[in-house]
């Protein structure tokens, strides 16, 4: 079966709040198989929302309305709706004793139009608000399903996920599932990756295989549709290793991982120490690492050496060094990295030095990045950058570049 989400709301149009509502019921529909071929989202305009409605019903099986259930004059989302099914809307007296409730609890008057959010359709399923006022209801109409949901967050995902859920598994009768693994890549472009892959692309069925670029990272997304979890999981596998034999070098982690919290899991259970001194990042690699929960247990401390003369006076560089290879240089990220690990008695010492823009540095064109890992009981190991940004972007990629090659440090010292 196929549904289309549709949003309501001005302010989502105005780009006032973000619309994480699609993303939410998307993930959850393909869990349970139904797919999800359009998501579309109309102001609080009924004129306009007729007209998505014309559209939505003749592509979709499961029209999924998120929003316009409130109160107020413009939440017209049901009064909208009850003329293409050709129903009657009436006061559900469940519904309408938990708001009066509700405004008890909490000490409110309750004026006269909160009761309009009692209203649903004669004949529907209604699907209990636990969370809010609003309930919202399931109801067919022609072969097409109609779901109405709240659109705050907090009230619609309980009502989605311990309701509509329940009342579409039974309706659609699916027993396919659809499950996702993805990678996480950093260190390769979305081209060269997808280059480097052609050949499974090319003869993907199912699972499927999907590149996207984000912010910090290049994932694929690997799809499968089966009878079940475990039996989509299976199909999954094969195809994981073989990209892992094509690529698997440029992979930091799966599904939910980001750099800052695999470098801080592989960190933590290990039991391993880490300190840093950040010349052009200026504390960013710290701050990524110490956003993980846990991380106290391994981020001993760490300097911003910003200039030659903190590096030489606060960190021990030999000025005799800098004078010779120049701040932006492995050399210099090397010694930043040993001598924050003696400091602070760390286990591993991050240094990074570069020239971050919009003007050269040391006499290195912007963007050029050296990072040092001072490791345990090995040679310190220092990586270069060739980075194009502004600077700002560059100072991040320098820190998240960092996170990456402690990664791979981790991974073959787990290992």
């Amino acid at each position: 079966m196929k549904a289309e989400i549709i949003a309501i709301g001005s302010e989502l149009l105005l780009g006032q709040i973000t619309n994480t509502n699609a993303k939410f019921i998307s993930l959850k529909l393909a869990e349970i198989g139904v797919d999800v071929h359009y998501q579309t989202v109309v102001g609080d305009n009924p004129d306009r929302l007729d007209e998505v409605i014309e559209i939505a019903r003749k592509r979709a099986d499961i029209l999924i309305f998120t929003g316009g259930l409130g109160p107020t004059k413009d939440d017209m989302t049901k009064e909208t709706i009850v003329k293409h099914i050709g129903t009657t809307l009436v006061s559900d007296d469940e519904a309408l004793l938990y708001i009066q409730q509700y405004f008890e609890r909490s000490g409110r008057v309750m004026t006269e139009n909160n009761k309009k959010q009692a209203l649903v359709f004669k004949g529907a399923k209604v699907l209990p608000n636990r969370k809010g006022m609003a309930p919202g209801m399931a109801v067919e109409k022609d072969g097409v399903r109609y779901i109405l949901l709240p659109g705050p967050p907090h009230e619609m995902e309980p009502m989605f996920t311990d309701e509509a859920i329940p009342y579409l598994l039974g309706a659609t009768g699916k027993q396919e599932v659809i499950t996702s693994r993805v990678l996480k890549f950093y260190g390769i472009g979305e081209a060269e990756l997808e280059h480097r892959i052609q050949p499974i692309l090319e003869k993907q069925t199912n699972p499927t295989v999907a590149p996207l670029a984000t912010a910090d990272a290049v994932t694929l997304r690997i799809t499968a549709k089966a009878k079940s979890t475990d039996a989509a999981l299976q199909l999954i596998v094969p195809v994981e290793q073989e990209i892992r034999a094509v690529v698997g070098e440029y992979i930091y982690g799966t599904d939910d991982d980001t750099l800052s919290s695999k470098a801080a899991e592989l960190l933590i259970k290990n039991g391993w120490t880490i300190a840093a001194a950040e010349s052009l990042t200026a504390g960013l690699f710290m701050a990524e690492l110490a956003g993980e929960p846990g991380i106290s247990a391994s981020l001993e401390g760490g300097v911003v050496v910003y200039n030659e003369k903190a590096k030489i006076e606060q960190l021990g560089v030999e000025g005799a060094l800098l004078e010779e290879y120049g701040v932006v240089s492995a050399e210099c990220a090397a010694s930043l990295a040993d001598n924050v690990k003696r400091m602070f008695g760390s286990d591993i010492g991050i240094g990074l030095t570069g020239a971050a823009g919009p003007d050269p540095h040391d006499g290195k064109p912007v963007g050029t990045v050296w990072i040092g890992i001072s490791s345990m009981n090995a040679e310190t190991e220092t990586h270069k950058l060739l980075l194009s940004g502004s600077r700002n972007a560059n100072r991040l990629r320098s820190a998240r570049f960092a996170l990456y090659y402690l990664i791979k440090y981790l991974n073959a010292k787990e290992s």
